[in-house]
């Protein structure tokens, strides 16, 4: 689907981690010494990093992915794809010697997952590389970032944020805690339910305990937090609000990138805004959509789709 982009359409640029995922789909996920029988493997570009690059492109953004791939297969596929998903990939860095990132990701037939992931070139992504674009981050609306790449480089990442001052988004997965404390000075963060009680200590299962939560990260620092809540929607705690968002009614496929939907869509919207109660809003669409359909990548939405379904329930 060809999109264009409008020159006031928000710089958003994501420094991640892309991986290729190995989807295997089974009735149900097997337990601990358990070996099943699976319905299908198939190949889908992914990591969290790259499937936030696409969803914010396919919301509205105008979009850098800096990372790194490997010198295979793999990584000339990847790169291929965010090219043909209007990602600007001249940030990417080709690693030698050194195979991309994968994942192997179970879902099963209710679309819950496991996912195991080996980072391959992800993590030789350095402070050094990401300091030399630090221009390109500078002049961004909005950063994005995850945890799949190593600690030292998010850090950076903020530091020339911050000193821009760049809005930065962190979704803090895969979870790590207790979270460095440089981590806290993002502007905002936007956990899932269990990588919020791994932050906060304290099981997160209802709209209340979100609540606390986002307001227990506030506390910390983070001016902003997104806590989402699959079919309950989102909560969000920011300066002077606090507010629940409905999800959408959907039929649930695959919940796989739905949280990378999400935090592509809000970045795009809350640049292209500055109102994180629309972007929140809009971000809760995308995740919806991204859930009714299979794959990481290929089930992201595109920004008229978003604003249909938000269209449909207002």
């Amino acid at each position: 689907m060809e999109r264009r982009l409008s020159k006031q359409a928000p710089k958003i640029v994501v420094v991640g981690s892309m991986n290729m995922d190995l989807m295997i789909r089974c009735d149900a996920l097997p337990c601990p010494g358990e070996t099943k029988m699976a319905q299908q493997c198939e190949e889908f570009c992914g990591g969290k990093g790259a499937n936030q690059a696409v969803a914010a492109a396919r919301a509205g953004g105008h979009v850098t992915m800096i990372g790194r791939v490997g010198e295979d297969g793999f990584g000339e596929t990847m790169l291929h794809n965010l090219t043909a998903n209007d990602v600007q990939t001249s940030s990417v860095i080709r690693t030698a010697a050194c195979g991309s990132g994968m994942a192997a990701v179970m879902v099963e037939d209710s679309g819950q997952n496991s996912i195991l992931v080996v980072p391959g070139a992800n993590g030789r992504l350095t402070s050094e590389d990401v300091s030399s674009h630090a221009e390109i981050i500078g002049e961004a609306d909005v950063v994005m970032l995850q945890l799949e790449v190593p600690l030292p480089t998010v850090q950076t990442v903020m530091e020339i944020a911050n000193d821009a001052d760049t809005k930065i988004i962190l979704d803090p997965a895969p979870v790590i805690a207790p979270l460095p404390e440089p981590l806290f000075a993002a502007d905002l963060f936007c956990p899932n339910e269990s990588e919020a009680a791994a932050l906060v200590g304290f099981d997160v299962h209802d709209l209340d305990s979100a609540r606390r939560a986002a307001e227990a990260l506030h506390d910390r620092g983070v001016p902003s937090v997104v806590v989402t809540l699959g079919d309950r929607g989102a909560w969000l705690t920011t300066f002077g609000l606090s507010q629940v968002f409905p999800a959408y009614p959907i039929d649930v496929l695959d919940t796989t990138a739905a949280g990378d939907a999400f935090a592509g869509a809000l970045a795009v919207e809350w640049a292209r805004t500055n109102d994180l109660a629309a972007a929140t809003r809009y971000a809760t669409a995308a995740g919806a959509l991204a859930a009714s359909k299979r794959g990481a990548q290929t089930g992201l939405p595109f920004e008229d789709d978003i604003q249909s379904l938000i269209r449909k329930h207002i």
